[in-house]
């Protein structure tokens, strides 16, 4: 029974192989070209990006972050507010003397310190610190009003108006603001760490420096010609400040991983026995195709973050995807040509090392291990999987404030001070907004309120009120909720409560609301893609359900260590827009290891019907490849871990994690238990949808 029905399928796929098999693909075609022109191609790659970042050092950046959601209560609050205030940005001079007469002492020291203050350029509002003393009256704060806003501000401008704020003499002095954020934000040494991480990893798999060199060449060319261009974009459209570093966070990654996969496969070609042009050309139809696929997946995963309707990520994920648009045009034209130049020393030592390896008969060893008993590496995977999933469960969202920037900054010295002097909830005021009614009686009202520490006098129709716990503290975030459900429709009128835990609470429940659309975007079009490739309905179904379970798992861990403060981080909420971007670019990248390894295994499929054989094959040819690929990936994303940024940090967390439990648990022991449990069942695919759907092979 089992010989006729693998049969069946040898003969529906030879009848599939006369309509899907190429003769010398497109890519093959763009690879003769390069290699032709390999100088030219060269040529061009390196004016782009010298024209570009010439271009941009001049223009400068203008990157801003916009958080704003129209039609949110938050959001409301802020336009009305927006109308009424002045424009221009503000930052705070926090000052601490601990002598027994506190500030007042200090009087002629912090006078000095503000007039010189005020003659600094756009400069245009100096409030008195002494009368914003705390209660035991060491510690002031005087707040400075500048004339533009802080993206126009002049970053030498701003330099020069922190250090010159910082000459307190006697007095302990710490700046905040969103113009101080602007040059307190040096960056670490992430990139260039992954990226030399990314190269030792590459000459220990190809014991060769030239070989090494020529997957990040290609990265660094695409990565930095991107940059340029989001830089000189952002003077027209919003691109948010933490794009650069994530553009290269997932560039870099990509790039070297897009790079390698196809410069594997020329080393395969060159060890059957073709020349060097041929096998850059094989290299290119085989590899290449999966790349693009890939690549394209990740694309429609980030361009699905536009169907969340979030403002502010709008630029963001069409500058990733620009990047990873790059870095796929890169591999299959720059590398050809650099394949070309470099053919012949690069063929001494494929040659060379080749006899000194034989790593596919592990790979072989390990798949043939997997068939024998697939139930149980299928089991440990899954409840890994899911028992790393659960605590994603009560992750929280938020923003992040100056209490989570380095400890050591002026601007948590600031966070620190005002909390000393004024209360937790002093840096994270709720706004309270009558559109109707009686501001006294709201005052009244929320000085009573269980868990507000102070509310001020109103001023027109607003009302602060500080909390007694800390913007990132969960009660503040309940706080809101409690005011806007229980206490203030009580009162006659109507009231909104704005500012910047309000935000932050619009913002996740905007995420939560909006993600199953999202969810359903993605993972739909992935699949169709998968099913048209594989001709397979469970293909596709596997690859969504693992996807997600490595998403999970990776969003469970960022929780524990971000969220509950695991190994020493910080607890707090995770910022608000962090899941849904990793889940974006997860989910794209899990489908490079999918195609990948799929692919190969449909090869030999198509190739003899025989679904064990497809599968440790399959294995063998790429297992070697996708845990470099991932340990690659994973060094590249974990290097910023290094990064001050807390939000760079969560993101690097959650990639490594996501791609060490992809290229390790998943491709290398769940995929092939389930490939084997499925058997030629998993190349099926009902005849009226084989019919409909259109062909599109990665095989040639």
């Amino acid at each position: 029974m089992r010989d006729a029905e693998q049969g069946r399928f040898r003969e529906s796929l030879s009848a599939m192989d006369t309509i899907t098999r190429p003769t010398g693909g497109s890519l093959a075609r763009v690879a003769g070209w390069a290699q032709r022109h390999r100088w030219l191609a060269v040529a061009l790659w390196a004016l782009v990006l010298i024209g570009v970042t010439v271009t941009s050092r001049l223009t400068g950046s203008a990157f801003h972050d916009d958080n704003s959601l129209p039609g949110t209560e938050s959001q409301q609050v802020a336009d009305l507010l927006d109308h009424t205030a002045q424009s221009g940005a503000s930052a705070q001079i926090v000052l601490k003397a601990d002598g027994v007469t506190g500030l007042a002492g200090e009087r002629a020291a912090v006078e000095n310190i503000l007039r010189n203050v005020r003659l600094q350029p756009h400069v245009r509002l100096v409030t008195n610190p002494f009368e914003a003393l705390s209660s035991d009256g060491r510690i002031g704060y005087a707040t400075i009003t500048f004339d533009a806003a802080s993206t126009e501000l002049p970053y030498d401008d701003i330099v020069k108006f922190a250090d010159t704020a910082k000459q307190g003499g006697p007095v302990e002095v710490a700046l905040a603001g969103d113009p101080i954020e602007r040059i307190s934000g040096g960056g670490g040494p992430a990139e260039g760490v992954g990226l030399l991480a990314a190269l030792v990893i590459l000459v220990f798999l190809f014991r060769s420096l030239l070989a090494a060199g020529l997957p990040v060449l290609t990265a660094v060319f695409a990565v930095g010609s991107t940059l340029g261009v989001i830089t000189v974009v952002s003077h027209f459209v919003d691109i948010a400040s933490y794009t650069s570093p994530l553009m290269m966070l997932v560039g870099f990654g990509v790039g070297v991983d897009y790079a390698l996969l196809i410069f594997s496969r020329y080393r395969t070609e060159i060890l059957a026995g073709h020349d060097r042009d041929t096998a850059t050309r094989r290299a290119l139809d085989t590899a290449g195709r999966s790349v693009l696929f890939a690549g394209t997946t990740v694309i429609i995963a980030l361009l699905g973050l536009l169907a969340l309707g979030l403002g502010g990520l709008r630029g963001v994920a069409l500058s990733v995807a620009l990047t990873v648009l790059m870095t796929m045009l890169a591999s299959v034209t720059l590398l050809p040509a650099l394949l070309s130049l470099f053919g012949e020393r690069l063929e001494r030592g494929i040659r060379r090392h080749a006899a000194k390896r034989d790593h596919a008969r592990l790979w072989r060893r390990l798949a043939e291990g997997v068939q024998r008993r697939p139930a149980a590496p299928l089991a440990i995977g899954l409840l890994l999987l899911i028992g790393l999933s659960i605590p994603a469960a009560g992750m929280r969202l938020g923003f992040a404030d100056a209490s989570t920037d380095p400890a050591g900054s002026t601007t948590r010295k600031a966070y620190d001070l005002l909390a000393e002097g004024f209360g937790p909830g002093f840096t994270g005021p709720l706004v309270v907004l009558g559109v109707d009614g009686d501001p006294v009686a709201v005052q009244q009202t929320l000085a009573s309120t269980p868990g507000i520490a102070r509310a001020l006098p109103p001023m027109g129709r607003t009302v602060l009120a500080f909390p007694a716990t800390s913007p990132q503290d969960e009660a503040t975030a309940e706080l809101v909720t409690r005011l806007r459900t229980d206490v203030l429709p009580n009162l006659p009128g109507h009231y909104l409560v704005g500012g910047s835990v309000a935000a932050a609470t619009d913002f996740a429940g905007a995420v939560a609301d909006r993600l199953p659309l999202f969810v359903l975007v993605v993972v739909g079009l992935s699949a169709l893609l998968l099913m048209v490739v594989f001709r397979s309905i469970l293909v596709p179904l596997k690859a969504a359900v693992l996807n997600l379970l490595s998403i999970g798992a990776s969003l469970g861990v960022m929780t524990l260590v971000f969220g509950d403060g695991w190994f020493g981080a910080q607890p707090g909420p995770i910022e608000a827009f962090v899941p849904v971007m990793i889940f974006a670019i997860v989910f794209g990248l899990s489908m490079d290891y999918e195609v990948f390894l799929v692919s190969r295994m449909h090869e030999e499929w198509r190739r003899t019907g025989d679904a064990r054989l497809a599968v440790r094959e399959g294995l063998a040819a790429t297992g070697g490849v996708i845990t470099a690929a991932g340990a690659i990936m994973v060094l590249v994303f974990g290097a910023f871990l290094l990064d001050p940024s807390r939000m760079l940090a969560q993101f690097g967390l959650g990639l490594a994690v996501a791609v060490l439990l992809d290229a390790l648990v998943i491709r290398c022991l769940v995929v092939p238990a389930v490939m084997r449990l499925l058997g030629a069942r998993a190349w099926w695919l009902p005849r009226w949808l084989d019919r409909r759907l259109p062909h599109l092979a990665l095989e040639p």
